[in-house]
């Protein structure tokens, strides 16, 4: 289990109210998908904590920029996140810890959580769907194999599509081992 002193480390920008509420969920998530062992936890609280801006952000903020114009229907990017009606981009926005994105998405995590993401795609904000979305992207897309096999570059592609923020990715990376290897004696 994860403390509130290791969260600390990793994300120093976590103010004290947001450690106490997410942490329970958080370590409830990483026990029911396996995120069980010090690689995993490094990679999982690594790619988290940049994708959420060390859990700032449970919603990704909607401008609408550029890029995230390209969420609504009529281009590639819509169509491969399965965003086929006016206003999905927006509607299926990036929330949750690691920020599922498209209709596809919260059909696919809202089926395995048992509840309607797609009616109710706020409800992915709360922290006990926020976490839970997040272990079940990590399980799904195979990441505690990788993280067992050290191969970050690729949990990184597998969430983002491809590398970008990998750098900031990896300083969170180096700091959750190093946390963890001087509290546990990992690594």
């Amino acid at each position: 289990m994860v403390t509130d002193s290791q969260l600390v480390q990793i994300m120093p920008n976590l103010p004290a109210d947001k450690r106490a509420l997410y942490l329970p969920f958080l370590n409830k998530a990483m026990e029911i998908y396996g995120i069980n062992n010090p690689l995993r936890e490094a990679a999982f609280l690594a790619q988290i904590a940049y994708e959420s801006f060390e859990l700032k952000y449970l919603e990704e903020v909607w401008g609408p920029t550029e890029a995230q114009s390209l969420y609504e229907p009529g281009s590639e990017v819509a169509r491969l996140l399965g965003n086929s009606e006016p206003g999905d981009g927006e509607k299926y926005k990036g929330r949750g810890a690691i920020q599922i994105t498209g209709r596809t998405n919260y059909e696919k995590y809202g089926d395995l959580l048992g509840v309607d993401l797609v009616d109710n795609p706020a409800i992915a904000t709360t922290p006990q769907i926020a976490f839970s979305t997040a272990g079940a992207f990590w399980q799904a897309n195979g990441l505690n194999e990788l993280a067992d096999e050290g191969d970050f570059a690729e949990i990184t592609r597998r969430i983002n599509g491809g590398m970008s923020g990998y750098e900031e990715r990896l300083v969170y990376y180096e700091r959750a081992k190093d946390t963890l290897e001087k509290d546990r004696g990992y690594f």
